[in-house]
């Protein structure tokens, strides 16, 4: 597996920098800088400063402008940050020219989702999954990575081992490509295997952006303990548990969450994971709701589930942590009627939204989890009817 150790140290200081131009707004770009950080911090290090500059389009020599890169450079210099982070795709060649310019380590967004994903993949099949998205994204960025290394002058023999080394380097990668992907179908059929193996079971796949709370619904229906914490991607492989409700059972998975900017080679590579979802008879989208882009991260997964061919689906929408949501939002001197009236709002908004296909909980709290098992037990039986209809009288 590529080494991708030495990406992310422990307590390593880092800049973060964002660009706003015609495609990202201010706004949007304080957003994602924001999650950029908890990026960082889910990879273990620590963002000491983000810098943000306003452009028409990305210099595609620096990504930034002159100026602002010599700022980001003595100021990474005065306070010994080693890590600059970039919250777009860079290519190569910037990748190459920042470097040679500001003299520490420079990554973007993806190639830090990568090292995260790396350092979590845990079973044979994500440790490919993440191996190969790793291989395909430097593939392209080979030359460019390598261009520092070759500035020894212009002119005639300046390319020779330059080159060779770089030749020789993206046949090794496209080799390794190819036996990951080999490897990969190898896995991929078993998993299918595998699920072809469960019987005749409704399946329930859980969905949503990254740290909503899905592993702890999970753990909630399913009475297990699947791994949560407060960090971004805590779920990685799929795990799948049979439940059972009132003496009707189906199955249940997790699945990884999505995130805005996902690299599009992470998303391929687990594509075999996501089948999980796509296989799956009914889709729980959960939602933070006290996230204040909680609409936006909505819009994330939505367009996520199109991208694979799984948003035909039923979905019911489950909007996750209430408990923060009245806190951050009501007054504690707020008239109770009017928190209800408000409430109630909010409920029939969403109820309209999603066709009457909304229910709002908190996993913490177990607030309101009652009503969502009756959901569930309700869609399951009626699923069980429409495709198991022989089996209806055993449940």
């Amino acid at each position: 597996m590529i080494d991708q150790k030495n990406i992310i140290h422990n307590e390593e200081k880092a800049v973060l920098v964002g660009l706003v131009h015609k495609e990202q707004t201010e706004t949007q770009m304080n957003e994602y800088l924001t999650e950029l950080a908890f990026l960082v911090e889910t990879a273990g290090a620590i963002t000491v400063k983000t810098f943000m500059q306003k452009l028409p389009h990305p210099d595609s020599k620096t990504f930034v402008g002159k100026g602002k890169l010599q700022e980001i450079k003595e100021y990474v210099h005065a306070k010994g940050v080693g890590l600059i982070i970039f919250d777009d795709e860079l290519t190569g060649s910037q990748i190459g020219n920042i470097s040679d310019e500001v003299g520490v380590k420079v990554i973007d967004r993806s190639d830090l989702i990568l090292d995260i994903f790396a350092s979590r993949a845990k079973t044979a099949q994500s440790k490919v999954q993440v191996e190969l998205a790793q291989y395909q994204y430097l593939l392209p960025r080979l030359k460019g990575m390598w261009k520092h290394l070759e500035r020894q002058g212009g002119g005639i023999g300046s390319r020779g081992p330059g080159e060779t080394e770089i030749e020789t380097d993206r046949r090794i990668v496209k080799d390794k490509i190819a036996l990951l992907r080999k490897r990969l179908g190898e896995i991929d059929k078993q998993a299918m295997t595998q699920r072809k193996e469960r019987g005749a079971y409704i399946r329930v796949a859980l969905v949503g952006y990254t740290n909503v709370g899905k592993s702890t619904i999970m753990n909630i229906l399913s009475k297990s303990e699947v791994f949560a914490e407060n960090k971004l991607f805590a779920t990685l492989d799929t795990t799948t548990r049979k439940v059972v409700f009132e003496q009707t059972p189906f199955l249940l998975s997790d699945t990884v969450g999505f995130i805005r900017k996902l690299p599009h080679h992470l998303v391929e590579s687990f594509k075999s994971t996501l089948d999980e979802v796509r296989e799956a008879d009914c889709l729980l989208h959960v939602v933070d709701i006290s996230h204040p882009s909680y609409e936006d991260q909505m819009g994330v997964v939505n367009k996520t589930l199109q991208e694979i061919g799984a948003f035909d689906k039923p979905i019911l929408t489950i909007f996750n942590k209430m408990d923060l949501y009245e806190k951050q939002v009501f007054d504690e001197w707020l008239d109770p009627e009017v928190k209800n009236e408000l409430l109630t709002q909010l409920n029939n908004r969403w109820q309209h939204l999603t066709n009457n296909s909304a229910i709002f909980v908190s996993a913490t709290e177990k607030l309101n989890i009652d009503s969502l098992r009756n959901i569930i037990l309700e869609r399951v039986k009626n699923l069980y009817e429409d495709k198991y209809p022989y089996l209806t009288q055993f449940y």
